[in-house]
């Protein structure tokens, strides 16, 4: 069991992240600062990584995957420019740390897993830390979610190029934000659905760990 005097700290450590690593960076969604802020990471990693959780890093969360560094989990989720009303499709669940944060910003968030373990352990996580607005799935992400679409916006946590599935499960106007690019060098692109294609824009150089087709059952 937790002690409060534990609770209390991991507070504290939360309360610091939020200032120094995402406010001092420039994230200023008033929205997104609460969730991040709200979001226990802690539950979110292995109990021996416990005490890095609100860390400047990435944390390996097993089978070769990370949990992202808090600021890029921000500054991703303000690109989204979320309002509350949306269904946004996530393309790597992961240990569903993005997930819960992205839960209390939007209606729904329909997250895709190609990891069988993390799937479970997201599941896990996220019952562990009460969210419940989450719907999730262990399959090939780069299919997106066909039941449910169109989404308002659609999150992709790994790094490679875009799917054309994922722009038709837009809605007109939705977005689409990826990190881009190979080899471990990636750069954050944010496409918006027109009628007639789509606009982009480019910011962050960012490192992410490679999107794979298909679906591992170990």
């Amino acid at each position: 069991m937790i002690s409060q005097h534990t609770n209390l700290a991991y507070d504290r450590s939360r309360q610091r992240m939020v200032n120094e690593q995402l406010i001092a960076r420039g994230v200023h969604d008033e929205r997104v600062l609460a969730a991040m802020l709200s979001v226990p990471r802690h539950l979110f990693v292995d109990s021996a990584l416990a005490s890095r959780a609100y860390h400047d890093c990435a944390l390996p969360i097993g089978s070769g995957q990370t949990i992202s560094q808090p600021y890029m989990v921000a500054r991703m989720t303000q690109l989204l420019e979320l309002q509350g009303h949306e269904r946004v499709l996530e393309i790597g669940t992961g240990c569903g740390y993005q997930t819960a944060v992205l839960s209390r910003l939007c209606r729904r968030v329909y997250s895709i897993e190609r990891i069988l373990s993390l799937h479970e352990r997201a599941r896990k996580n996220l019952r562990t830390a009460r969210h419940a607005t989450a719907m999730l799935k262990c399959a090939d992400g780069r299919l997106g979610w066909e039941e449910y679409a169109p989404y308002d916006a659609i999150i992709v946590t790994a790094g490679g190029f875009a799917s054309d599935v994922w722009l038709e499960q837009l809605k007109p106007g939705g977005l689409l934000l990826l990190p881009e690019g190979e080899g471990g060098a990636h750069r954050l692109v944010k496409r918006r659905k027109q009628s007639n294609g789509y606009t982009e824009e480019y910011f962050d150089a960012c490192t992410f760990v490679p999107l794979l087709e298909g679906v591992n059952h170990l």
